[in-house]
């Protein structure tokens, strides 16, 4: 709702926000939060204690807060209450070593352009939930058609912005601190913008058809990625990202080595002084030594510009790990269920932080299997007894209409936790 006043929105949609909001101030003050931002503290400077545990609730938020419960009457408030009530069900009932701060957020409206050409995407109907889908590459050929490729271009509004900053003092002033905080992008890894133009079997074919062409395309998409950092930097939109800040693929942010020690009070924030992600899951079927020569080269030149960065997502980065062990800055490392985990918790040690992702089936499927789940994160356990280990059950799309699931979950993670911690 950029730019809607305030005295726009319904009364009591006003104090139904407010209320939560006031909730939400009480859980922020619980002594809880104050020893697990602590504990992650530790865990980012590679000191850990134990294992930290988080739960991810957005695949599954029709479930654990269905449309029918919102009361607010407004699509924006709607929203907000949505988001207010899943923080407040997540504290009460999951329990995970989320850290509650007395803030809501907002972030400067910036828009991007596209490079020139558009796919064309064909999709299917689910009820709202994910579902298949498939498009068309606007890119058939890198030597007949790149050159209908243009940079991106970037502006920001700041009248909008300051709109919907007013908006949120308005209603939340005096309970909730509303702070700048978010980043432009999730990801800066450039496969999922190099597949959207030439698609997914382009990509892997152009290896072998033409190489060139596919060097000269991951230098376009390098030399435009690093353009949007310089607008970003230079219109001095940054927001620090070294709190509860949603870090890399499933991470907070917490760290004292962000931002830089030798910054200055009131300087802007650099790209040096945040934590930033690089990932290929789209190369999930290209040899190491391709990934090496046609990817890895042109995300390291980008990555290396962060203080602090966390690599992969869902590919098992284990059998490309002789690349991504090269990046500078590397701290935190995505360790999904297809990662061999022998090979990861060796690699990483207690030199980098073995942030494993259990596979999400283990708790949506139609039986919940508790001596299944106790199994497979003693296995994880085992395995990386000697590392800095994140638990992150994420990427779930059902809890079979049982929300009692993902506090459960986290109850195991604790209780197997102790045996080896």
């Amino acid at each position: 709702m950029a730019g809607k006043a305030a005295q726009e929105l319904d009364k009591g949609d006003v104090n139904i926000l407010r209320q939560l909001a006031r909730r939400v101030k009480e859980i922020s003050q619980d002594p809880v939060m104050e020893e697990r931002r602590r504990l992650w503290l530790k865990h980012a400077s590679l000191h850990g204690e134990r294992p930290m545990i988080l739960a991810e609730s957005g695949g599954v938020l029709d479930e654990l807060i269905p449309v029918s419960r919102l009361t607010c009457k407004g699509e924006w408030a709607r929203n907000m209450e949505r988001n207010l009530l899943n923080t407040i069900f997540m504290y009460e009932n999951v329990r995970d070593d989320y850290v509650v701060e007395p803030v809501i957020s907002y972030n400067w409206h910036l828009a991007m352009s596209g490079y020139g050409v558009e796919a064309t995407w064909h999709t299917t109907s689910n009820e709202g939930k994910l579902a298949s889908y498939r498009w068309d590459a606007p890119i058939k050929s890198l030597r007949d058609d790149f050159g209908k490729l243009r940079p991106r271009t970037f502006s920001v509004n700041r009248e909008s912005t300051m709109a919907a900053k007013a908006t949120l003092e308005e209603v939340f002033g005096g309970i909730l601190d509303v702070r700048r905080r978010g980043g432009f992008w999730w990801t800066l890894g450039m496969t999922w913008s190099a597949i959207n133009l030439v698609g997914l079997e382009g990509l892997m074919m152009a290896m072998y058809d033409e190489p060139q062409g596919l060097h000269r395309l991951m230098a376009f998409l390098r030399d435009d990625h690093l353009a949007m950092l310089d607008f970003v930097e230079r219109e001095e939109l940054l927001s620090l990202n070294n709190r509860n800040d949603y870090t890399g693929s499933g991470s907070l942010g917490y760290t004292l080595e962000l931002p830089r020690r030798h910054m200055k009070p009131g300087q802007p924030i650099r790209t040096i002084d945040l934590w930033g992600l690089s990932e290929s899951q789209e190369t999930v079927g290209v040899s190491p030594e391709m990934f090496a020569e046609f990817i890895f080269p042109y995300q390291l030149e980008v990555i290396k510009r962060f203080g602090l960065s966390y690599y992969g997502c869902c590919e098992p980065i284990h059998s490309r790990w002789s690349s991504i062990c090269k990046i500078p800055n590397l701290r935190k490392v995505s360790v999904s269920p297809w990662c061999d985990e022998n090979i990861m918790a060796e690699a990483c040690g207690r030199k980098y932080v073995y942030c494993r992702k259990p596979n999400p089936a283990i708790i949506s499927r139609g039986q919940f299997d508790e001596d299944a789940i106790r199994k497979d994160i003693r296995t994880t356990l085992r395995t990386a007894r000697h590392c800095n280990v994140e638990l992150v059950m994420k990427d779930v799309h059902t809890v079979a209409n049982q929300p009692h699931r993902l506090g459960r979950w986290v109850e195991l993670a604790r209780e197997v936790s102790a045996e080896f911690f």
